[in-house]
């Protein structure tokens, strides 16, 4: 597309000269590394559960090619078009989520997913980028002098998620909503004590967590004592980043695949680190880095508010989601089932994200501002809510 005429004025051509070619460019490579790893990764776990040896990679290929198809329709929508689009999707999400608690499917003592016929979807995934661009909008509602209290409104839609997915139970989705919403509110200028007051808030949901869920306190006892409990998982993966050394043992050559049941989900980070080394996992690392800096960076010029919010709400979930699939997979945290963003096997998740990106794109593109002579003469201009 880089010979797209300045005079086509058509929309995918508006889209290609505004949208930031950068982001673009990490996503592919991202989804570049998700192909290669699902089809090292998935066969062996295809096998193990006697499906077909491909049927995790025809799978994966397909959800890969809607999350795109996703980005690319999403970043074409107006400020105003994600704004409805959020609104909408936060309390179907919301709605979704709650089915879970009566219907869904009960996989390792959690309700999280809803079956259909061709994927397992976790309603949950999309409550984080629909709920980051609704909080941001109740945030920027009173600063318009509309006079909505919109701290507590997102407050209250937030306490309904609380209880939700305390439910299931999925804590490590709450901490990554929460984390975005404290972020949120901490950019929208929230008062000091209140900052100190949410910290404690959220240690003590930690400790309560710790108490009540079994599940919780085992794996941080796992992770504080090594030598107690069941390690395997990690055990097995710290091994494979350990054979695979600075380049790797080379494509198709590890054996983390044939021992983890999550290799092509959880663990893929592992099997990176096995067949390909440490030098392919400091540039996926450095891709997640670089997405993440280059939007905040953005950010310091923007003067829209709730753009501010939104995208930074946005691209906080993104980067946690990432670091919590990474850090766990090398011990630095204690484990958690979350999925590296376009590289592991699930649909609902990469959909979610490219919904996710598809919003910061839409959101970070380039817009026309009004002529400066209209500016000097205080006459009206008209933004369209398409390609503005």
């Amino acid at each position: 597309m880089s010979g797209i005429s300045r005079s086509d004025n058509s929309l995918l051509a508006r889209w290609w000269r505004n949208v930031d070619h950068w982001m673009l460019g990490s996503v592919g490579l991202l989804i570049g590394f998700g192909y290669i790893l699902m089809m090292a990764a998935s066969p062996a776990v295809a096998q193990r559960i006697g499906a077909s040896r491909d049927m995790f990679i025809f799978k994966q290929v397909m959800f890969l090619s809607i999350a795109g198809f996703t980005i690319l329709i999403i970043s074409m929508l107006s400020v105003e078009g994600i704004k409805k689009l959020s609104i909408i999707g936060t309390f179907i999400a919301i709605l979704a989520t709650a089915y879970t608690l009566v219907h869904g499917m009960d996989i390792k003592g959690a309700k999280r997913w809803i079956a259909l016929p061709i994927m397992s979807l976790q309603p949950s995934e999309f409550l984080k980028p629909c709920f980051a661009i609704l909080t941001a909008w109740l945030l920027t509602q009173w600063k318009k002098r509309l006079y909505i209290p919109g701290v507590f409104i997102a407050l209250g839609i937030y306490g309904v998620i609380l209880f939700i997915l305390k439910s299931q139970p999925d804590i490590g989705m709450l901490a990554v909503i929460t984390a975005v919403l404290f972020t949120q509110l901490f950019i929208n200028g929230l008062n000091v004590f209140w900052i100190f007051s949410g910290i404690g808030g959220m240690v003590a949901a930690f400790i309560g967590a710790f108490i009540a869920l079994p599940h919780v306190r085992s794996r941080v006892e796992r992770f504080l004592h090594p030598d107690v409990g069941d390690h395997y998982q990690i055990d097995t993966a710290l091994r494979a980043f350990g054979n695979g050394g600075l380049w790797g043992r080379g494509p198709g050559e590890g054996r983390v695949k044939d021992l983890l049941p999550d290799a092509h989900a959880d663990f893929v980070f592992a099997v990176a680190g096995e067949e390909y080394g440490m030098v392919i996992c400091c540039c996926i690392i450095l891709i997640f880095c670089f997405m993440v800096t280059r939007t905040l960076l953005k950010m310091i010029k923007e003067d829209d508010p709730f753009i501010i919010l939104a995208t930074s709400g946005l691209i906080t979930g993104f980067g946690l989601q990432a670091f919590i699939n990474m850090g766990s997979t090398l011990h630095l945290i204690p484990t958690k089932g979350m999925t590296l963003p376009f590289i592991s096997y699930g649909g609902s998740s990469a959909i979610s994200v490219a919904l996710t990106i598809g919003m910061v794109l839409a959101l970070t593109r380039k817009r026309v501002e009004p002529p400066q002579f209209f500016k000097n003469n205080n006459q009206p201009f008209s933004k369209r809510n398409i390609l503005r």
